[in-house]
């Protein structure tokens, strides 16, 4: 996959991107894929909100590409 996973993308915008980001999010204790906020809240901000390191959180989506 070539499109790298950024801080700026929303959470549903990332599970398009790679359907099997879903597993890495839970493990992050990011269960909010399926709420609207999914739709409007930033990678970034989530992060924040769930006391989650982004860097490491990014490594791991892009790695699950």
């Amino acid at each position: 996959m070539d499109r790298k996973i950024t801080r700026e993308m929303t959470i549903a915008q990332v599970l398009k991107l790679n359907p099997r980001s879903y597993h890495v999010l839970l493990r992050f204790g990011m269960f909010c894929m399926g709420c609207e906020i999914a739709h409007g809240e930033r990678l970034d901000q989530a992060a924040i909100a769930h006391g989650v390191e982004i860097g490491r959180l990014l490594e791991e989506l892009n790695r699950a590409q």
